[in-house]
């Protein structure tokens, strides 16, 4: 009876063992409360306050704090919280902390990030497509904490000039719900474009095409006037005044070269519904391709005016 009464304990203990096993298995995985948590702006949700060694569900139990500001969460209040929310995590087995500490997490805003931010905003709202903005701050930055989130620009007040080689600027960071603040920088800028420049003197008269023009990258931010749009091999314009080398073209020296000139012969060509004629007359004025100029008929010494075709023709509606 003795090696049967053996067996029967052994096996009674085992089964008990297995019993406390499964019933170890089947218990609430315990869920650790963490007394100090950082969060984004998003909210305080439950995995971002505790741990456990089963993933915890993403539950949102309250609002974010404000930046710069914290707020506590006593464990009863985040049970409390997931018998509404969640209810079949409101009876895990709590360990860890009473109370949770929760702030905002952050970062250190510095100098190169904010000028990014500034340099972006002021190239997409003022300086657009006129050339590329680089910016240089006048005084140091000092770094800022700010919160770990994507953050947005805001331009608050500008000169009535622009953006100009000095300014001064107030802008404002917010994040995607929340302003974080105000701050005022003096900047100095610079706008970069390839701009067409005299290689030597140009002078007045002489044509585009023939002109030592060549393309430099140049600081546009000083020049008031706008620069000239030149196609290579242009002959139809021509120098409206002098350059001197290295400056820059500006709009305003260049002028349509004249087809015709004062005192040169040409045809007129008289239109009427199907009719043509053409006649020879006098110009009496220089004209750019489609200017209206006056002419003479050598003959009659009646006076004409006609629109500027070539060189040769001008064209005259009866």
């Amino acid at each position: 009876m003795k090696p049967f009464a053996a067996i029967l304990l052994r096996l009674t203990c085992a089964i008990l063992a297995a019993s406390a096993v499964r019933s170890r298995a089947d218990a609430p995985s315990p869920v650790t409360l963490s007394t100090n948590a950082q969060v984004d702006g998003e909210g305080v949700f439950l995995s971002q306050i505790a741990s456990a060694r089963t993933p915890l569900a993403h539950v949102l139990l309250v609002s974010a704090p404000a930046w710069g500001q914290a707020i506590t969460l006593t464990r009863a209040q985040i049970q409390e919280t997931l018998r509404r929310l969640a209810p079949g995590l409101s009876s895990t087995n709590w360990r860890g902390a009473e109370v949770v500490h929760v702030t905002r997490r952050a970062r250190t805003l510095g100098e190169t990030d904010l000028k990014e931010l500034l340099t972006s905003a002021l190239q997409r709202e003022y300086v657009k497509n006129r050339g590329e903005l680089e910016l240089r701050f006048m005084r140091a930055w000092v770094p800022v904490a700010v919160p770990d989130e994507p953050l947005n620009l805001s331009i608050l007040e500008l000169p009535l000039s622009g953006v100009g080689p000095l300014f001064m600027i107030r802008f404002e960071l917010r994040t995607a719900r929340e302003s974080i603040g105000t701050w005022q920088a003096s900047l100095q800028a610079r706008v970069w474009k390839e701009v067409w420049v005299a290689q030597a003197p140009l002078r007045r008269g002489e044509p585009l095409r023939d002109a030592e023009i060549t393309r430099e990258r140049r600081d546009i931010l000083s020049l008031r006037e706008p620069l000239a749009e030149v196609v290579p091999g242009d002959a139809s314009r021509e120098l409206a005044e002098s350059v001197p080398a290295g400056s820059p073209l500006l709009a305003r020296v260049l002028k349509l070269r004249a087809l015709v000139h004062r005192g040169q012969g040409a045809h007129a060509v008289v239109r009427e519904g199907a009719l043509e004629m053409t006649m020879k007359v006098e110009v009496l004025e220089d004209g750019v391709p489609g200017q209206i100029v006056r002419a003479r008929n050598p003959d009659s010494k009646r006076e004409i005016r006609g629109k500027v075709i070539d060189e040769q023709t001008i064209l005259v509606a009866l």
